[in-house]
């Protein structure tokens, strides 16, 4: 049985390399997108279906701020010098140690951990967003459709399939999965080549304008293809799903060779996401124990130094953590990182009150954190000051009405102050942001019973509670 059918799926049915701003010359014709059966907009809809089963459904989902953080504005920094830089995409990240990363329709980029701790460099990462941008920006699922229109829509339709199956039962899904790829990939693997140096030579560009290291792309491809040896059948992920070929590295060494050099350091955003990805992994002793060697070899990395203090603290070492953390704090002059869980060991501690002060502190620092927003608003709802939260957090939610943490932390404030009508209506959102239509009603009409939501508070639900219902409706007939 498929010990995770979803991501599977999705990193085999999806990952479908697409093509970038490159000369037409470079390029082979890959048909005419404006004539395919899949809208942009329908494009949308499929991904953002899927990933509300990812981020609600899957397990696998890495439900973590800080490194969704990251991943996506270095992605975002990537998508803005792409071929289409009007395209919204959104980053995401899934907790799976092998080495694979794809595009779903609509702007969608899911990567595994397992990618970003095997970068060697933060161009080796950005090489494979760059490349994954690519397959959305050059359209190749839309255009497999408007080249292979019954093969490609059985393989989305079973995707789509797969994907509610995986709510209950595993063995369905994994069953909707082979019967939607045996009768696709046969045909689709010659596009699926040519896509595939599409993308390499978009990501290549992508990468150069984004002021990254193009040798990060050939180098990390060569250092997969070489450990493919060592696993013989049981290749890495991402060579499963985006095969390589000796033509595809050569062509990427050539272009390389006509590229400018430029040798950029890794961000310390970078080397410290992948220290709390290590820090979190596994067993807290053996996180320890694996942070402690890799210090021990590299004692000046404050990277591993944060790390080893987080594996400590999820042991349950507070005072060691926080003496681990303390000299870190001075050198690393207030980074987000290391405030983030300096605040962590301090509601360990059960002192909300430090937690905020470090918070407050790193908000004025960093204004545009959403991480630190979040973990402050936590710390205040903890620390008796809901009252506070909310007030922030509807300032927020003025600007991005469609944070679902947002609204989620705004219904915990208002459940602290015992406001019961502003808990489901907000709490209404969440699900509205889930896709669960049924359940953001239901809690409407709990917001509407309850007895402390004045006349203005009331309307605003009855108001909302028709337009879903409405909503509700018109997705039953369009099924």
């Amino acid at each position: 049985m498929m010990r995770r059918p979803l991501a599977l799926l999705l990193s085999l049915a999806l990952a479908l390399p697409a093509p970038a701003p490159v000369l037409a010359a470079d390029l082979p014709d890959l048909g005419d997108v404006a004539a395919s059966e899949l809208s942009p907009a329908a494009e949308r809809k499929i991904g953002e279906q899927i990933i509300r089963e990812i981020r609600w459904r899957d397990a696998a989902y890495l439900d973590d701020a800080e490194v969704e953080e990251y991943v996506n504005r270095l992605g975002q920094r990537l998508a803005a010098v792409s071929n289409n830089p009007g395209l919204d995409f959104d980053f995401f990240v899934v907790r799976d140690a092998t080495l694979n990363a794809f595009a779903l329709p609509g702007g969608f980029i899911g990567v595994h951990t397992g990618l970003i701790l095997a970068a060697e460099g933060e161009s080796e990462f950005a090489s494979v967003l760059g490349h994954e941008i690519a397959h959305v920006t050059q359209r190749h699922i839309a255009q497999i459709v408007g080249k292979q229109s019954q093969s490609a829509m059985l393989m989305i339709a079973s995707m789509l399939v797969a994907v509610l199956a995986a709510r209950s039962n595993s063995d369905v899904s994994t069953a909707a999965i082979a019967a939607g790829q045996a009768g696709a990939i046969q045909s689709q693997l010659g596009y699926t080549r040519a896509f595939e140096r599409e993308a390499d030579r978009a990501g290549l560009e992508t990468l150069d304008k984004a002021g990254l290291d193009v040798r990060g792309m050939p180098g990390f491809f060569e250092r997969l293809q070489r450990n493919t040896r060592v696993y013989e059948n049981n290749a890495p992920a991402y060579l499963r799903t985006h095969p390589l070929t000796t033509e595809r590295i050569a062509d990427m060494e050539n272009r390389v060779a006509a590229m400018r050099y430029r040798q950029v350091p890794d961000s310390a955003d970078f080397r410290f996401a992948r220290a709390k990805l290590r820090a979190n992994a596994g067993q807290p002793a053996e996180a320890v124990q694996e942070l402690e060697d890799r210090l021990a070899r590299e004692p000046k990395d404050e990277a591993l130094a944060y790390g080893l203090a987080r594996a400590l603290m999820r042991a349950g070492r507070l005072d060691e953590a926080e003496a681990r953390l303390q000299p870190l704090r001075a050198k690393a002059a207030g980074l987000a990182w290391v405030e983030g869980l300096a605040a962590e060991i301090r509601l360990a501690r059960n002192d909300a009150g430090g937690a905020i002060r470090i918070l407050e502190a790193a908000q004025k620092q960093f204004p545009s954190s959403r991480s630190v927003s979040y973990a402050l608003a936590d710390a205040r709802i903890l620390g008796g000051r809901a009252d506070v939260a909310a007030t922030e957090l509807r300032r927020r939610i003025d600007n991005r009405s469609a944070d679902p943490r947002l609204w989620q932390l705004l219904s915990r404030a208002y459940a602290a102050l015992g406001q019961r009508t502003e808990q489901h209506r907000t709490q209404a959102e969440v699900y509205y942001l889930r896709g669960s239509l049924p359940a953001a009603i239901e809690q409407l009409e709990i917001a509407r019973r309850a007895s402390d939501g004045d006349f203005y508070t009331l309307s605003a639900v009855d108001a909302r509670l028709r337009e879903l219902k409405q909503r509700l409706l018109e997705e039953k007939r369009e099924r």
